[in-house]
């Protein structure tokens, strides 16, 4: 007996993940169904994505945007997809009792409270928005376990180290990685597009160039991030809440070809890796069908095209936003959601043009030393300091600019 298409919301459908969702999604429209599509104010881009898929809700950050989608919708005659706002919309198609998994991949903080809610209501969650964990692993994760969510990540690193892992512990029944025979996981990354620029010319980069990665194909804040190495530290830190591990026992290497997408080494010395092309429709597809394996769409990887592997230490002088990370790791508690926000305050004014890029770290650096560090017991304890680190992010890039 043939059964019905799992229903699948996708928060964050118009960024780059949400698209590359969507394309496995229609290759398998046996097996799945967009169920719910969300965008913050893009609705140009949603509407071909309604017409292609039409979803049941489709969902805008505000009220104005989602008036302007109903209207096209009525103009076109497409009277499938109900039109939802704000988070209130989020939360609703994040936990509907008709959807079996959720993409989570809208952008940076305003992706915590819906994805929070697909956790709480028991999905299984496809985590693209590594700000839950960066923000509030510990509550993140105590929800997972109390409501028996299945929690598989998408970036293409700690899917890569998902998929390196013993069978007992993808299969959620492990007690940690040293009982597993782990003994550290290898977290790659590509150095972004300034690996090799001299260090005196960081300051004159314009946000097109930190924004042309050589290898993704990304968002222009996560490109920053990658620019910046911001990203290789929030994922160290989304690293030890998923596989409940210390920063101590993460390596971070350089690896520009992005062919090796992360390593997991065990204690016999056995060095287990995955490889492929880089592209996220990869780990998206893995994610949605584990334990089984789809066709994602990605063309085999050449290996002897290829050629050759390089790997090198980060240069934590040329990256300090890395540090930094590595720093919040260390100390824990609200000091990664501080991280976050500063660092998302200051990504939007360098490609707004306010500030230079080497500004990025200077501003989460000072808004770092200016805030107290607390351990957060709510979510709207970390949504507290998330806004606060905000306010002292944008104070200090006033001053930047006044300069």
């Amino acid at each position: 007996m043939s059964q019905s298409p799992q229903n699948i919301t996708v928060l964050g459908s118009t960024g780059s993940i949400g698209v590359s969702t969507l394309d496995v999604l229609a290759r398998h429209p046996d097996k799945y169904r967009a169920y719910a599509l969300t965008a913050n104010t893009s609705v140009d881009l949603i509407i071909p994505q309604i017409q292609r898929h039409s979803p049941r809700f489709a969902v805008m950050r505000d009220e104005r945007s989602a008036q302007q989608l109903e209207d096209q919708l009525f103009a076109l005659g497409h009277k499938e997809t109900a039109v939802l706002s704000g988070e209130k919309g989020l939360l609703r198609v994040a936990s509907d009792e008709a959807v079996s998994a959720v993409m989570a991949a809208i952008v940076g903080a305003a992706g915590l409270s819906p994805t929070m809610a697909a956790v709480t209501a028991g999905k299984k969650v496809l985590l693209a928005n590594k700000e839950s964990l960066v923000m509030a692993g510990h509550l993140f994760m105590e929800a997972v376990e109390t409501s028996g969510a299945t929690l598989l990540p998408i970036d293409s690193e700690h899917n890569a180290i998902f998929q390196s892992m013993p069978a007992r512990y993808q299969s959620g029944k492990s007690t940690g990685l040293a009982s597993e025979g782990v003994r550290r996981i290898l977290l790659t990354g590509s150095g972004g597009p300034f690996r090799e620029l001299p260090l005196a010319q960081l300051p004159l980069v314009t946000p097109d160039q930190a924004c042309a990665h050589p290898n993704w194909d990304m968002g222009r804040k996560i490109s920053v991030d990658s620019a910046t190495m911001m990203n290789k530290g929030l994922e160290l830190i989304e690293a030890c809440w998923l596989f409940n591990t210390t920063a101590d026992r993460i390596d971070i290497v350089i690896h520009p070809q992005s062919i090796i997408h992360s390593m997991v080494e065990y204690t016999d010395g056995s060095v287990l890796a995955q490889l492929g092309n880089p592209d996220m429709r990869t780990p998206i597809a893995h994610a949605l069908a584990f334990p089984d394996r789809i066709d994602s769409g990605v063309g085999s990887l050449d290996i002897i095209a290829t050629a050759r592997l390089d790997f090198e230490a980060p240069d934590y002088q040329r990256f300090p936003c890395l540090r930094l990370a590595t720093e919040a790791a260390a100390v824990g508690g609200t000091a990664m959601a501080v991280l976050n926000a500063a660092n998302e305050v200051a990504v939007d004014a360098f490609l707004a043009g306010s500030i230079r890029f080497t500004d990025i770290p200077l501003t989460i650096e000072h808004v770092l030393a200016a805030k107290t560090i607390v351990e957060p017991d709510t979510l709207a304890l970390v949504q507290a300091q998330d806004a606060s680190a905000r306010v002292l992010a944008n104070r200090f890039i006033e001053t930047l600019i006044r300069a």
